[in-house]
């Protein structure tokens, strides 16, 4: 049986929190390409929401790579 030193944990759990950061870009590049651009001349409220949430959800991304 393999017994898991601390550092060895360490280790994994930031591999992981790596593969999940760039995961979450991924997905957030793949929504953007997916959703159509808001324009100025015809935005409901829907729309509005949707570009905030899009925004804010890359704030958030950017903001956990450099953290």
């Amino acid at each position: 049986m393999i017994t898991s030193t601390p550092d060895l944990r360490a280790e994994l759990r930031e591999d992981l929190r790596d593969y999940v950061a760039h995961l979450q870009v991924h997905m957030a590049l793949q929504f953007r390409n997916l959703v159509p651009p808001v324009s100025p001349q015809s935005q409901d409220s829907r729309e509005q929401m949707l570009g905030q949430i899009q925004a804010d959800l890359e704030k958030r991304i950017s903001r956990q790579m450099l953290g």
